[in-house]
C-alpha cells in the first residue's frame, strides 16, 4: 500500500499548482490516464478533464489554497483525508473530505464530499 499521507499531500499539490505545464506533470507522475474526479458540484474524467476543473477552482477562488485537515488513512488500496479550501493564514470556509482508489500506486479515481460550503461560494 502506498502511504496515504505522501497520496493526500501530492493531490494537495496538485490542487494548488497554479502553472498548467507543472500541474499536467503532476498529474502524470500520481494520477491514471483514465482517472476520475467527482463531488457534488462537479465531475471531470481523464487527465484533461481533472485538469479543466483544477484551473475551474482556482479562476472562482484565486486567493484561496488547499490545506490539508487531519491525518489522512487508507486501507488497502483506498485513502481517505479531508481538507480546507480558503485563504492563507485563516480558517478555511470550504470543508471537504475526499476518497481516492489507488492502482499501482496512483490515483484511479476520487469521490469528494463537501463538508463545509458556505451559501454563495
Amino acid at each position: 500500500m502506498t502511504d496515504p499521507m505522501t497520496i493526500a499531500r501530492s493531490y494537495i499539490e496538485l490542487w494548488n499548482e497554479r502553472t498548467a505545464g507543472r500541474r499536467r506533470e503532476l498529474l502524470g507522475e500520481n494520477w491514471t490516464n483514465n482517472a476520475s474526479y467527482v463531488d457534488p458540484l462537479m465531475k471531470g474524467d481523464g487527465r484533461d478533464g481533472i485538469e479543466a476543473l483544477i484551473a475551474g477552482v482556482q479562476q472562482r477562488f484565486p486567493d484561496f489554497k488547499f490545506q490539508l485537515i487531519g491525518e489522512p488513512n487508507g486501507y488497502g488500496d483506498h485513502v481517505r483525508f479531508s481538507w480546507g479550501l480558503g485563504p492563507d493564514g485563516a480558517d478555511s470556509p470550504i470543508k471537504g473530505t475526499d476518497f481516492a482508489v489507488l492502482k499501482d500506486g496512483r490515483i484511479q479515481s476520487v469521490t469528494g464530499f463537501l463538508d463545509q460550503v458556505p451559501a454563495g461560494a
